[in-house]
């Protein structure tokens, strides 16, 4: 997906932006600026525990917007049908779209149906497009991410990986491990409005926090260090990676994000997050250093060091 993004569209589309890609598109309009994103949602199964495509549509797209440092304001909503796919089911997934826009204080205001022929469309797809309000002065963007900043991560990893696998493969732990998907605009808003000079943010969605480490520290030219002792992962979580073979490094999440600030902010983010960010247990987990350039390094639990890489290839496809 990285060769694709660089290779075939923005070798078509336009070269990358001097602050780096990010998950939204920032534009000046009438003396103000707005981030404009889309995604697209072709998650199996459509309902799993804690989620289902359509709060997975919504929360997606406003964390995307969230991390550009916008307040989300409005979203578009597109529906792919495959003929034949229960009135019930469509009308279950626009339920939840409508409760999970009321939670993220969005409103949906366009949209659009398409109906393909049986055995075309898997039940149903969902693209979403967003729009939101940036701040004056907020400029949040991996090209202003600083030697010396803090790594914080929101929350725990992999749950939202682990319980989409756990469904689709009829897998059956002790416990029954629910999606962290969840909205991310209302903890962004308290770092900024507290003061926190947020240099990034990157929600850990499809590559999991090292696919997000890796491209921000291309983006930046940077090394971003972190240590595996300080990541947190749920005893379960980590038990099922282990039994399948997964890097929970790797796996998708739906509600965490990474945030890099400044050293003597580090502290005072921390405590924020852990306050109001899903989950509830924030950490610090790494900082910003100069050389070698667009890597990402982690200290291992028994204290060796080795170099993070985006995985090789899509764990586990149709995630999100």
């Amino acid at each position: 997906m990285h060769r694709l993004i660089n290779d075939v569209f923005l070798a078509e589309f336009g070269a990358v932006p001097p602050v780096g890609l990010h998950d939204g598109a920032l534009l000046d309009i009438a003396g103000g600026r707005i981030a404009f994103t889309t995604d697209t949602y072709v998650v199996r199964p459509l309902f799993f525990p804690g989620g289902d495509i359509g709060t997975l549509a919504v929360y997606g797209t406003v964390n995307d917007l969230a991390m550009c440092g916008a307040r989300p304001l409005y979203l578009s909503v597109g529906m792919i049908l495959e003929e034949g796919t229960p009135i019930a089911t469509v009308r279950a997934v626009a339920a939840s779209i409508r409760a999970a826009a009321t939670a993220a204080q969005v409103r949906v205001v366009t949209g659009d149906t398409k109906v393909v022929e049986r055995g075309r469309g898997d039940g149903l797809y969902v693209n979403t497009a967003g729009i939101g309000v940036v701040p004056p002065d907020v400029m949040i963007a991996p090209g202003r991410v600083r030697v010396g900043d803090a790594v914080i991560l929101s929350g725990d990893l992999g749950r939202h990986g682990i319980a989409i696998m756990a469904v689709r493969e009829g897998l059956a732990f002790e416990t029954t491990i629910k999606s962290d998907c969840a909205p991310l605009a209302a903890p962004v808003a308290r770092l900024l409005d507290t003061g926190i000079d947020v240099h990034c943010l990157r929600d850990l969605t499809r590559g999991g926090l090292a696919s997000a480490l890796v491209e921000i520290a291309g983006d930046a030219s940077v090394r971003i260090h972190i240590e595996e002792r300080a990541i947190p992962i749920t005893d379960d979580v980590r038990g099922a990676c282990e039994i399948l073979g997964l890097d929970p490094l790797h796996v998708a999440n739906e509600g965490r994000f990474v945030a890099f600030v400044p050293a003597g902010q580090a502290d005072a983010a921390l405590t924020l997050l852990r306050a109001h960010a899903p989950g509830g247990n924030a950490a610090i987990i790494g900082v910003v250093h100069r050389d070698p350039e667009g890597i990402v390094t982690l200290t291992s639990v028994i204290g060796a060091e080795r170099i993070v890489d985006m995985p090789s290839g899509e764990q586990l496809p149709r995630i999100c």
